[in-house]
């Protein structure tokens, strides 16, 4: 019986990373055991990875000129054969020299043993699944549809996960108002006066709560539907086929997903039992309204959050310790909602940082080093909104042989394989980006896989969106990136000035751009900065996924006036053919 299987890079000695050279297999190639699929060089050597085992090759990750590090995905085989974890495949062949360090290539099988019995026919579940966020309960309802008996674990005691009780939906709900109200008072230059908003926190409280009940108990009803077994507590791995909850009850399961996501960093010496000082979900809490908000971190978070209190009254202060807000992304994208949030914030601080707080009885007193920022300054409430850590250190990951780096995060092959090979994981637990939209589709691959379909994930792109106001979407590869790894590349975009749409709201500063290769015209990024941004980059996702180029896209007819044009004309700006503005011609 044949299934894909991932190979990947060896322990090729003493490299942190080495350099693809050459690519020597295609798709759909029929392999060997032993037949050479790349060769790679390093500072030492040059080498060959062969295969560990015969097949076809359905899918080849890596091009000349990539850097590969050990663990490194480098094909997918769907293989001829069964491998055993027990065969010792070839030796790696150096073309060059030869270098005594070098190990055997990489496939996902166990290298603990730990007692694993893949075939325990009288096992409680076929599949458990640890984590109810938007990856764990996908993979759960995917696992079950495909005819498996799932137990799905959540600690909280809704489904759903960090994303819909205490993150992306509640921050989305409060948003939506937050940008209602900024939009009442710019209406004056309209002619439409409106009188300052009365807000009944309570009320808006109880909005909130209502949207996240409507999706946790639309979660709760899916489960029973398809026979999904609910358990609450914390899941705590005993052996390569049994889970511990809360140390009262034993499950044993054929195979497991671990889904269990990821927490806010916290920044030591802080006074956290002092509960002015809040993290997301302490300020998605909505306890009052601060007439002072300190934000630590210009990050998404940070910002979306400094959003919804600036938009309910607060007076908001960033501190970022870089010299950008929303760093990875594009300064040309950000700069946009910078300009925008320097009028609605009290005080944008880059390149600072908070050295301390302490709690006072007039406040949270903070002191700074860095930047523009004062020595000193208090606060009636602080957000820490400096990113998030994995889990993985959480769920006693050794007692099942699971390889967990450092940092707590657990590394996977494309198809969501550990290197324990009945057991997978998903999630912010595997991996930036840490986003509920890449965790639902890893779920799919691993409940796929599990379930004897031949599936993996191979996303080319993975969209990432600020959801402040303006809001900022990116895709692809980003001009910072293409700087970095010497890629060549050109660019063309399109102001919203110069949009009919985006005027009518009196909206003119957003911003698409598209980056494209230079010879052949593709897409390799884009990205948005304006109203409903993360709602168009969707598009612009699709076309790279499909391999469109610019004139794919110059040539789709977009409805007007729409926001969604835009993408059209930057990409008619690269063609040459934009009536919208006027671009100088190329010389």
């Amino acid at each position: 019986m044949s299934e894909l299987k991932t190979i990947q890079l060896p322990d090729i000695g003493d490299f942190d990373s080495v350099e693809v050279i050459e690519v020597l297999v295609n798709v759909g190639d029929v392999i060997e055991m032993e037949t050479s699929l790349i060769t790679v060089e390093s500072d030492k050597a040059s080498m060959e990875i062969p295969a560990p085992f015969a097949g076809t090759v359905t899918n080849v990750m890596v091009k000349a000129g990539d850097k590969v590090s050990i663990g490194s995905d480098l094909l997918v085989v769907e293989a001829s054969e069964e491998v055993s974890t027990n065969d010792a495949p070839a030796d790696v062949n150096p073309s060059t020299t030869s270098n005594p360090e070098l190990n055997t290539a990489a496939v996902n099988t166990v290298d603990v043993d730990v007692g694993s019995n893949n075939d325990i026919s009288d096992a409680d579940y076929d599949l458990v699944v640890i984590g109810a966020g938007p990856g764990g309960y996908t993979a759960a309802f995917r696992a079950a549809d495909l005819g498996n008996k799932v137990l799905l674990i959540e600690r909280y005691s809704d489904l759903g996960g960090v994303c819909l009780n205490v993150g992306c939906i509640p921050s989305k709900a409060l948003l939506h108002t937050a940008a209602v109200i900024e939009e009442t008072r710019t209406m004056g230059d309209h002619g439409v006066t409106f009188a300052e908003p009365t807000i009944d926190i309570e009320k808006l409280r109880g909005f909130k709560e209502n949207v996240i009940g409507q999706l946790t108990g639309g979660l709760a009803g899916l489960a029973k539907q398809r026979k999904v077994s609910v358990m609450h507590g914390n899941a705590q791995f005993t052996s390569a086929n049994t889970i511990s909850i809360d140390g009262k009850t034993t499950i044993s399961f054929k195979h497991a997903i671990i889904a269990a996501g990821s927490q806010s960093i916290k920044i030591p010496g802080l006074p956290y039992d002092d509960d002015r000082l809040m993290d997301s979900t302490g300020a998605l809490a909505l306890a009052d309204i601060p007439k002072r908000l300190l934000v630590i971190g210009g990050g998404i978070i940070g910002l979306e959050m400094g959003c919804v209190y600036a938009g309910l009254g607060s007076k908001v202060t960033v501190v970022e310790l870089s010299e950008g807000l929303i760093p990875g992304c594009d300064r040309d994208l950000v700069r946009p909602l910078e300009k925008r949030l320097r009028k609605q914030f009290e005080n944008i601080f880059l390149g600072a940082k908070v050295t301390n707080v302490e709690s006072t009885d007039q406040g949270l007193h903070a002191t700074f080093e860095g930047g523009k920022a004062p020595q000193e300054d208090t606060f009636d409430r602080v957000l820490l909104a400096v990113g998030r850590s994995p889990n993985g250190k959480k769920i006693n990951a050794e007692a099942a042989g699971i390889n967990v780096d450092e940092r707590g995060f657990i590394p996977v092959d494309s198809q969501q394989r550990t290197n324990v090979e009945h057991i997978f994981a998903i999630g912010d637990i595997v991996g930036q980006p840490m986003l509920a939209h890449k965790a639902t589709h890893e779920g799919k691959v691993a409940a796929e896989v599990i379930s004897g379909h031949k599936a993996y994930f191979d996303a080319k792109t993975i969209p990432s969106v600020a959801y402040t106001d303006p809001e900022v979407a990116w895709m692809g590869l980003t001009e910072t990136e293409a700087k970095e790894q010497n890629i060549a590349i050109e660019k063309a975009s399109f102001p919203w000035a110069a949009s009919g749409r985006s005027l009518s709201m009196a909206r003119n500063e957003g911003i698409t751009k598209v980056i494209y290769e230079p010879e052949t015209k593709r897409i390799l990024g884009a990205g948005m900065v304006g109203p409903n941004a993360g709602e168009l980059i969707a598009e612009a996702v699709l076309a790279l996924e499909m391999g469109a180029d610019i004139q794919d896209i110059a040539l789709t007819v977009h409805p007007h006036p729409t926001l969604a044009e835009t993408f059209n004309f930057a990409c008619e700006v690269a063609e040459g053919t934009v009536t919208d503005i006027y671009v100088p011609t190329k010389k």
